[in-house]
């Protein structure tokens, strides 16, 4: 093989590549733009009170886990292929993956308490029917956020990368995706009667301008590590996706038990370890589960050489 042809096979590699790396953005862009226009529809139509920036959220989730339906068209895949197992399987993996949850989690909250970061709300009703209520309706939304997020990033998004990617680029690129989205939302509030056709993307516009606030960057390479730390939990077991929704689930209930039950102290010296994302999210999580994953291919490395 000559040079010259080397050159444009690794020319090709690298454009593929981007191509690749870009689609996402590409798809993100396309369901936040149908959004807009769905949500002055629907402003027009139902003049009831609904936030004009809800209807653009939850319609833009609605329209990326859509997008998995074509997709998978495309791209050739099923539903073994995102990473969905027999339902009996699958179920197990769910249970597994929030025990799995629960025990990497776990010791942010301790260190957090017995640092006086996190402090008791005793302002609120501790009986045993309002825990156990609680408890419930904050496990049902992280089920509910787990099986809409996970399906997109670690199902067709991480599968789709990695047809052309290695797995190591396709979980980063995953991850960061997974993260910049968290972050891609907007604070302005249009009344009813300023509303017009363009209204949405001027909020879509300062959404992404959000995405360059240095406040936003503790709480960003945390996210990226939860992506990270879930992108490697996919692609070292096949059809583990179960895996993923049980351990994100178990994460994002934890966070909603932690804001529900407890408050951040402001006078806190450690306040620094978590941001005001949520209170949790921060550089305490991101150097935690960075740890984490460091030790896991650790641990694989010297079980190799055995």
């Amino acid at each position: 093989m000559t040079g010259d042809r080397r050159q444009r096979i690794e020319d090709g590699r690298l454009i593929t590549a981007l191509i690749y790396a870009v689609t996402p953005l590409l798809v993100l862009l396309a369901a936040t733009f149908l959004a807009c226009i769905l949500a002055y529809v629907a402003v027009l139509i139902w003049d009831d009170g609904v936030s004009f920036r809800t209807i653009i959220k939850k319609s833009s989730q609605v329209f990326l886990v859509l997008s998995i339906f074509p997709l998978m068209r495309y791209l050739g895949l099923n539903k073994f292929d995102l990473g969905f197992a027999a339902r009996p399987v699958f179920i197990k993996q769910i249970v597994s993956g929030f025990g799995l949850g629960f025990i990497t989690l776990l010791p942010i909250f301790i260190l957090l308490y017995l640092l006086g970061v996190d402090v008791i709300d005793k302002s609120l009703p501790w009986t045993f029917a309002w825990l156990s209520k609680t408890l419930v309706i904050e496990l049902l939304l992280a089920l509910l956020i787990s099986c809409f997020e996970e399906p997109v990033f670690r199902g067709i998004l991480l599968t789709g990368l990695n047809k052309k990617l290695s797995a190591g680029a396709a979980i980063l690129i995953g991850a960061f995706y997974y993260a910049i989205l968290h972050f891609l939302d907007s604070k302005t509030k249009i009344p009813a009667a300023e509303i017009n056709l363009f209204s949405g993307f001027r909020l879509l516009g300062e959404a992404f301008t959000h995405l360059l606030n240095p406040e936003i960057l503790s709480a960003f390479l945390a996210l990226f590590a939860v992506g990270v730390f879930l992108g490697l939990l996919r692609t070292q077991v096949k059809a583990s996706l179960g895996l993923c929704i049980g351990c994100h689930a178990c994460w994002v209930w934890q966070i909603k038990l932690s804001k529900t039950l407890f408050n951040t102290n402001p006078n806190s010296d450690y306040l620094f370890l978590v941001s005001s994302y949520d209170g949790v999210i921060g550089p305490l999580v991101a150097g935690w589960l960075t740890f984490a994953i460091t030790a896991y291919f650790l641990y694989r490395h010297l079980s190799q050489r055995i």
